[in-house]
């Protein structure tokens, strides 16, 4: 792997992470149509480091909710231990927040069950051309159809956190825009398109992480290739800086009221990669 090939692919993980184009789906077509062979375990530790790039990058925006989260649930946690019996013990909003994204996050282990499955349908790039016209039915119905609510992490329901979860998990499959399909829930279930964007990656978070972990394991139990690090690195800052802007652009579409032309992105490509792999 070159650097100009790592920054690359930096710049593709940045930016098709959190908008809602899949990242999986295209980095599927740079494997399989384009054959750029990165995605094996000589290169994992490549992966790991790509991802945590992007973990950067909503751990950066979103810092000081993260902070308040944090605090406000190791508070709850020590007034339920010092608290009288019978006494009321009130969950502020940021621990709200952080309870309905551990909520969230259970579902994700049914598609720990199906993982092989998951795995194996990246190759599949028929599948994967589908799942990104679906994306791009599912942003259009998202601006065309589906009235913008009002709950922010004060009204937000138990209910809401777990169908938001289930959306999370469905959109495992590759194709299938995680950002994309959380936030079109999140909006349908009456969230403000703000919450919706912020709660959408503040719930990748629990996922990134423990995918990053697993991967990890697995890059140093196959032997990681560290000669290739400063490459890998440079991967890294790419993903993570690519990857901070493109949140903050996110939020600004979503808060002008829609997905603009990401829709028709969607299905170009999707339609595109569906009518080769069929070719060839």
């Amino acid at each position: 792997m070159t650097i100009l090939m790592a920054i690359f692919l930096g710049i593709v993980q940045g930016i098709a992470e959190f908008l809602p184009i899949s990242s999986s789906g295209h980095l599927s077509i740079l494997q399989n149509l384009l054959s750029m062979d990165y995605y094996d375990d000589a290169h994992l530790l490549f992966d790991v480091l790509l991802h945590l790039g992007t973990l950067v990058s909503i751990c950066a925006v979103y810092k000081k909710e993260l902070k308040e989260m944090l605090s406000d649930g190791i508070e709850y946690l020590q007034s339920r231990s010092d608290s009288v019996p019978g006494e009321p013990i009130v969950l502020k909003a940021p621990g709200r927040t952080l309870l309905f994204i551990l909520i969230g996050t259970l579902p994700l282990f049914i598609a720990l069950i199906f993982s092989g499955s998951i795995a194996r349908l990246f190759f599949n790039t028929a599948f994967v051309g589908f799942a990104l016209c679906v994306t791009g039915g599912l942003l259009f119905v998202s601006d065309k159809y589906i009235k913008r609510g009002n709950k922010t992490e004060k009204t937000m329901q138990l209910s809401d956190a777990v169908i938001i979860g289930f959306a999370q998990c469905i959109a495992t499959l590759p194709g299938l825009s995680r950002s994309g399909t959380t936030i079109t829930v999140g909006l349908a279930r009456g969230l403000s398109s703000g919450f919706a964007v912020r709660f959408s990656l503040l719930l990748s978070i629990p996922a990134v992480l423990g995918a990053t972990i697993v991967a990890l394991f697995r890059a140093i139990s196959n032997g990681a290739d560290f000669s290739l690090f400063g490459v890998y690195f440079a991967g890294f800052i790419v993903a993570a800086v690519v990857g901070f802007f493109t949140i903050q652009f996110l939020r600004r579409l979503l808060k002008r009221g829609g997905f603009g032309y990401i829709p028709f992105y969607c299905w170009i490509v999707g339609g595109l990669t569906l009518i080769i792999s069929l070719i060839i």
